[in-house]
C-alpha cells in the first residue's frame, strides 16, 4: 500500500505569512513540527517510509527533503518543475507507482490539516482503505461546523455496509449555498483524503481527465524523480476534486468523528487557536484596546489595534494584511492581483531560511541588491558561480573561510572581498561562532535562479534553491 502526500501548494489564503517559497505546510508550529511532518508521521503509522511518496515542487524540494529527513532517511520525493494543482500531482505519482505492475491501494492525502484525535483519524483512514479494496474510491468526510467557502462538500445519505454512498460532490460553494449545506444533515466537509486501487484511479483518469493522464509517460522522471518540464507544462492547472471527484460515481464516504480542520486560512487558524477573555488570538508585539473576536499577528513590529472586532491583522517584515476575519478564505483573490503587480512579495519573505542559515534582503535598485547573510557554525554555502552578477562581501561578525577558484581566504570582521562574475566561490563557516556578512550584488540580472552549483553538502547541486 502506498501514500501520496500532496505538499506542493503555495498557501495563498495564509498570505503574507505563507508564500510560494515558505508555504503553510512547511511552517513549524509551537510543537516544533510542521504540517508536512505531522502528515508524514500519520502515514508512517500505516506503512513504511519507502511506500510514502511526497509530491512537491522544485522551489520547495530542498526544504521538504530536509524536514522529512528529520523523521526518516528513506524518503521518496517527486519534484514538479512548476506549481500546477493536485490533479497533475496525483496523475504523476500514479504514473510512477504503476511501474510496480501491482494493483496496490493508494491513499491520497494533503498535508495541510489538523485533527484532534490522531488515533481516531488513523482508524478512519483504515476504513477508507477497506472501501478501496472493494473497488470504490474511499473518501473521508466530517460534519461541517460552519459555512466555509474554501472547502469541498459531499452529500452522502444512503448507508452501505462499509460507508455512505455519495450522491453529490460540490467543490468550494458560495456562502449562501454553504449555509444551506450546514442545515442539511446529509452534507459533510470533504477532508480531501481518498483511497483507491491503482487500476480504479487509472480508469477514472482515463474516463474524466484524459488530457492529464495522457501527458504522463514512463520516461517523465529523471533519476532523481524530477518531472520533465515538457510533460508538465501541457497539463491543466486543476485540482483532483474538479478534474475527477466531482464526476466519478465510485465515491463511498466514511465519516470522521473527531475534530478536523484545513489550516488553509487565517479564519481556520483563529478557530484552532487558544483565545483570550475577549475572544482574541494574539501573537507577537501587539497592543489592543476594545478589540474582540479577532486574530492579530506580529512577526516583529509593534501592532496597535483599537475599537474593532472580527478582523485579522497580520504583520510580516515586508507586508501588512487587514481583512474581515470571517472572509479570510478570499485572500487568494488578493494574492492573484499581487502576482501581477509585485510577484516577489508572493514568492518569498525578506528573510529566507536555508540549510546553512538564512539571509535577509535589505534593499534593491536598478542592477543591485543588498542582503545580510548569516551562516551557522560548521556550515557552508555551495561551491557556485553566477553568470550575470558580481558580489561584494563585507564581514560583519565572526570569521569567514572563502574559496574562490583555487585560492582560499580567511577574513575577519571589517575585511572585504570581491567575487567577479563567473568565478567559482564558496562562503564557509568552519568555526564555532555565527558568521554574518553584508553582500552587495551588482549585475544586469539580479535573481536567485542565477546560480550554478558544483558541490553542495545539502544535496542541492541540481536545485536553484
Amino acid at each position: 500500500m502506498k501514500f501520496i502526500l500532496l505538499a506542493g501548494g503555495s498557501g495563498e489564503r495564509l498570505w503574507p505569512l505563507s508564500r510560494t517559497m515558505a508555504p503553510k505546510s512547511l511552517l513549524k508550529k509551537e510543537d516544533g513540527k510542521s504540517a508536512l511532518q505531522n502528515a508524514y508521521e500519520i502515514a508512517l503509522a500505516i506503512t513504511r517510509p519507502k511506500n510514502i511518496i511526497t509530491v512537491t515542487n522544485i522551489a520547495q524540494e530542498t526544504d521538504t527533503r530536509l524536514q522529512l529527513k528529520e523523521i526518516s532517511n528513506d524518503t521518496v520525493i517527486i519534484s514538479e518543475p512548476m506549481i500546477k494543482n493536485t490533479a497533475p500531482a496525483v496523475a504523476s505519482a500514479l504514473t510512477y507507482l504503476k511501474r510496480t505492475k501491482k494493483d496496490e491501494i493508494i491513499v491520497i492525502m494533503p498535508v495541510d490539516f489538523v485533527t484532534e484525535d490522531k488515533n481516531d483519524f488513523i482508524l478512519t483512514l483504515k476504513s477508507i482503505i477497506n472501501t478501496a479494496k472493494k473497488g470504490y474510491i474511499g473518501i473521508m468526510g466530517t460534519k461541517p461546523l460552519e459555512p466555509e467557502v474554501g472547502f469541498g462538500y459531499v452529500k452522502a445519505s444512503k448507508n452501505l455496509k462499509f460507508g455512505k454512498e455519495v450522491e453529490k460532490f460540490i467543490e468550494k460553494p458560495d456562502y449562501n449555498t454553504a449555509q444551506e449545506f450546514i442545515n442539511d444533515e446529509n452534507f459533510y466537509w470533504n477532508c480531501g483524503i481518498y483511497a483507491a486501487k491503482i487500476s480504479v484511479l487509472s480508469e477514472e483518469f482515463n474516463k474524466y481527465a484524459k488530457n492529464i493522464i495522457q501527458c504522463c509517460t514512463d520516461d517523465m522522471f529523471d533519476e532523481n524523480l524530477k518531472i520533465s518540464y515538457l510533460n508538465y507544462e501541457k497539463m491543466p492547472d486543476i485540482s483532483i476534486d474538479y478534474a475527477l471527484m466531482e464526476k466519478t460515481d465510485k465515491l463511498v464516504m466514511t465519516e470522521l468523528n473527531t475534530k478536523w480542520n484545513d489550516i488553509g486560512s487565517w479564519h481556520s487558524i483563529y478557530k484552532e487557536s487558544e483565545k483570550d477573555k475577549n475572544g482574541n488570538v494574539i501573537t507577537g508585539n501587539v497592543v489592543t484596546n476594545k478589540v474582540e473576536n479577532s486574530l492579530i499577528y506580529s512577526s516583529k513590529e509593534l501592532v496597535c489595534v483599537s475599537d474593532i472586532e472580527n478582523i485579522a491583522v497580520v504583520e510580516t517584515e515586508d507586508a501588512v494584511l487587514v481583512c474581515d476575519k470571517n472572509r479570510a478564505s478570499e485572500i487568494n483573490k488578493l494574492v492573484k492581483v499581487l502576482k501581477k503587480d509585485n510577484k516577489e512579495i508572493t514568492q518569498t519573505h525578506k528573510t529566507v531560511f536555508r540549510p546553512w542559515g538564512y539571509y535577509t534582503r535589505l534593499n534593491s535598485g536598478d542592477g543591485w541588491l543588498s542582503k545580510i547573510i548569516t551562516v551557522l557554525p560548521s556550515h557552508k554555502l555551495s561551491l557556485q558561480s553566477h553568470n550575470h552578477r558580481s558580489e561584494h562581501w563585507v564581514i560583519l561578525e565572526g570569521n569567514a573561510l572563502i574559496i574562490m577558484e583555487d585560492e582560499s581566504y580567511n577574513l575577519t570582521k571589517g575585511q572585504s572581498i570581491d567575487i567577479p562574475v563567473n568565478k567559482k566561490h564558496s562562503l564557509q563557516n568552519p568555526y564555532k561562532e555565527v558568521l554574518k556578512i553584508l553582500e552587495v550584488q551588482k549585475g544586469d540580472y539580479i535573481s536567485e535562479d542565477d546560480i550554478i552549483r558544483y558541490e553542495d553538502m545539502y544535496g542541492r547541486v541540481n536545485s536553484i534553491e
